[in-house]
């Protein structure tokens, strides 16, 4: 497919924009399934003269001044909230995402994170003071110590099609805060709007080569990026598939990792909740990037008393939702990301009712002639080992499973390979905590699906490794140094 020239993206390598040398691939609209833009494929060469250019420039930015950094960030946040319109439409048409979400949750928190790691934090703490005994390499004393917070050093940042402004900027502000340089490997759908955070960074002042955008659909574009001998970190957002091959590459070459992979959220629901709040959290799988979040509680557990009137309500719900054009602003529910990821997702359906699940709300394609569209869909009488209750589905399908006692929810909940976010509806708060530290997730909401981004967010089991957001990100993409003296 042929693009015009102002509609072919170039690749941001070493401070300048380049062609790719494989050309241009086309970015569809997944709402109306036109092209968007031609996205750069580069070559394995390209990605590694990235690599190359973000190890050149990793010296002096990683000596620059934190507080120059930051103003760096400052002002990388200014020019992205001022071009919020534009961007937003972007990641809308690139994406699907509704408007208010396009703008409220991808640009918005993009912008949002630059600002946070805009606020420089110490990066060296005391330790107290030790008395040692003689030993054989000197004599009895006191000895003190600081630790100090180092930078890694080039960063690979691998992002998730989702969304292509928070997740990226959720990477590269702590990582450039911290004065590591990074290059950047968007997901293949979507990669335009990452292309337009480069721009503004390079607006603000950024040294060349401090960042790097890389694309392309061909697996060596991600392969390069993670192998070359000038990374010395990968951050990945993804499925844990794909996680587990970065992982063991990285481990080859005692590479850091931070990764933030899968999930097959429990929401448990006691009998004492308050259903309607439930509902809402729980519904929110349906709308809030159209069920295609890993953090979503898509693996109902409701206790047997209140089991019949929760899937009621979350059927009622579901059923109330519009589904349309994002650009529309009583639609709710968007398209998937792709015609290839809508049949997969419609495919789980069927599984589901193939394993005895029943479908109580939506199960069928909309009615429209253009666009990747899953109804809401909710699956009862669904029991643990079914497929679509250990498999991440990643789009708005909620499966319920009923069960009797505590211990016997407990154990369903954490009857996953997954653990990132779990949730519990009680009305007795004290319950609701006793219950969450026994669940085997790195986030827990009690009553809520809302999240505190100082909080540290990570997996247990295979959602993940590491934490980050807030000051656990600084940590995250850096280096603990001891240095030590006689007192």
């Amino acid at each position: 497919m042929s693009f015009e020239k102002s509609d072919r993206q170039r690749l941001f390598v070493g401070g300048s924009w380049v062609e790719p040398d494989g050309g241009h691939y086309p970015v569809i609209d997944p709402a109306t399934e036109e092209t968007v833009g031609g996205a750069p494929e580069a070559s394995r060469e390209q990605v590694l003269a990235a690599c190359a250019a973000a190890r050149a420039a990793f010296g002096p930015w990683s000596r620059t001044a934190p507080e120059e950094r930051a103003a760096v960030l400052a002002r990388a946040a200014d020019i992205i909230h001022g071009h919020l319109g534009p961007y937003a439409e972007l990641a809308q048409a690139e994406t699907g995402a509704t408007t208010g979400t396009a703008r409220g949750m991808q640009v918005g928190v993009g912008a949002a994170r630059f600002r946070r790691y805009a606020r420089v934090e110490p990066a060296e703490w005391a330790v107290a003071p030790q008395i040692n005994d003689a030993g054989p390499m000197g004599r009895a004393g006191v000895m003190g110590a600081l630790a100090v917070r180092q930078p890694v050093g080039v960063v690979t940042c691998i992002t998730s099609y989702n969304n292509p402004w928070a997740n990226p900027a959720g990477k590269i502000a702590p990582a450039l805060a911290m004065g590591n340089t990074v290059v950047v490997k968007p997901a293949p759908q979507d990669p335009l709007s990452v292309y337009r955070m480069a721009e503004a960074l390079e607006a603000a002042g950024v040294p060349p080569g401090v960042v790097n955008v890389v694309s392309g659909r061909s697996v060596e574009v991600g392969e390069a990026a993670v192998s070359s001998p000038d990374v010395d970190m990968v951050s990945f957002t993804g499925s844990t598939a794909v996680g587990r091959r970065i992982a063991e590459a990285c481990g080859r070459d005692m590479k850091r990792q931070l990764m933030e992979l899968g999930g097959k959220g429990a929401a448990v629901v006691l009998d004492d909740a308050d259903i309607g709040s439930a509902v809402a959290g729980i519904g929110t799988t349906f709308s809030f990037y159209s069920g295609q979040i890993c953090t979503a509680p898509t693996r109902v557990l409701a206790q047997r008393g209140v089991y019949g009137r929760l899937v009621e309500q979350l059927a009622a719900y579901a059923g109330r939702l519009k589904v349309g054009d994002p650009r529309e602003t009583s639609t709710v529910v968007g398209p998937v990301i792709s015609a290839e990821h809508r049949d997969r997702v419609e495919s789980y359906v069927e599984t589901g009712r193939k394993e005895g699940a029943v479908v109580v709300a939506g199960g069928e394609r909309p009615p429209y002639e253009r666009g990747f569209y899953v109804a809401p869909t909710l699956l009862a009488d669904c029991t643990n080992d079914m497929r679509v209750a250990r498999e991440e589905i990643f789009g708005p399908v909620v499966c319920v499973i009923p069960f009797d006692e505590e211990e016997e929810g407990i154990a369903l909940a954490n009857d996953t390979e997954y653990g990132l976010i779990d949730y519990v509806w009680s009305g007795d708060v004290a319950r609701a905590f006793r219950i969450a530290r026994r669940l085997r997730a790195g986030g827990i909401g009690v009553n809520t699906v809302g999240r505190n981004m100082e909080a540290p967010f990570g997996g247990f089991k295979q959602s993940g490794v590491g934490r980050d957001v807030g000051s656990y990100a600084l940590h995250a993409y850096s280096e603990v140094q001891a240095i030590v003296w006689p007192g």
